[in-house]
């Protein structure tokens, strides 16, 4: 017996994603909705970046950072959404083992990249709007490029941990992950080992890298709403609190939702909530970011519009 413990401890080569309802309306429903979602998060990026790369005038460091952020949205959502279109619409829901852990990987990376971009771009705008007679000294090209290949780096590495930690605990037999993706949480309550210890590291680990790069960019957003209130003028204002508040406003949701759904110390959270919160960050924040950070600005709408008479 002890034989067969053995290999049923080693039995799990792929798993099942069980992802939403049963029922084939509404998965219907649910994947014509994610992948009119996807289209057009991935045009909306892909015009990011095509008009920052075609137009000399926003080869400024606020818009490479943009850039930066729209060619990461294009791989973060890539990275969760084609299968779980697949999996929405066939039979066989598998996913490999390895195919499990390279998602799990990239959605870490990834998503860490994208705090420590968004944290970068708070503070690139607290210098232009705090401090603009230093902005130009403080962001040379130099300082950008450092700031952005730091933000990528530093995201590559922090996937490391959580992912070798999870692909090394036992899987036994079972192998149905309630879940659209390889999450965290569902791959924790399917293993066999003992996960405390890596439960702990990736509490720890996903409260230093989410709460540090919250604060940064809250405080940096406080600090330029009260520059804000300073302004005389009215419309002036208006303008930099318009930019500021929609900047805020993805922020706040996705941090809102990382947080509630990994800074716990345990994994209580109702699958189906799980799911829930997990389609806001993984499928409409891609989209939201270059909606609020690209058409609420005039110089990038001026820009597009030059581009479209000129082509």
């Amino acid at each position: 017996s002890s034989f067969q413990e053995m290999t049923n401890v080693t039995a799990v080569l792929e798993f099942r994603l069980l992802g939403f309802s049963s029922n084939p309306h509404c998965q219907i429903l649910l994947s014509t909705v994610v992948l009119v979602i996807y289209i057009l998060t991935i045009l909306g990026n892909i015009i990011i970046i095509s008009v920052v790369t075609l137009e000399p005038q926003l080869h400024s460091p606020m818009y490479k950072f943009l850039k930066n952020l729209s060619f990461l949205e294009v791989c973060y959502t890539t990275t969760i959404v084609p299968k779980m279109l697949a999996n929405l619409l066939a039979k066989s829901k598998t996913i490999s083992f390895s195919g499990c852990m390279a998602q799990l990987y990239c959605f870490i990376s990834l998503g860490a990249t994208e705090c420590y971009l968004l944290a970068v771009m708070a503070y690139d705008r607290f210098l232009a709007i705090c401090e603009p007679l230093h902005y130009g000294v403080a962001m040379t090209t130099e300082s950008y490029t450092r700031l952005a290949m730091g933000s990528w780096v530093t995201g590559v590495f922090t996937g490391f941990l959580p992912c070798l930690m999870v692909s090394r605990l036992h899987f036994c037999r079972y192998n149905l992950i309630d879940h659209f993706f390889c999450d965290i949480s569902p791959l924790l309550k399917l293993s066999c080992s003992d996960t405390t210890v890596t439960e702990v590291v990736i509490f720890i680990l996903s409260l230093v890298v989410l709460s540090s790069c919250f604060l940064l960019t809250l405080v940096s957003y406080l600090l330029i709403i009260l520059r804000i209130l300073k302004i005389p003028s009215a419309s002036g204002k208006k303008i930099t609190f318009s930019t500021c508040s929609s900047h805020l406003m993805v922020v706040t949701i996705y941090y809102g939702t990382m947080i509630s759904t990994y800074v716990r110390p345990t994994y209580n959270l109702s699958s189906e909530l799980n799911k829930a919160v997990s389609v806001l960050y993984t499928v409409v924040t891609p989209l939201l970011n270059p909606v609020i950070y690209s058409l609420r600005n005039k110089a990038f709408k001026k820009a597009l519009e030059k581009i479209v008479i000129k082509h």
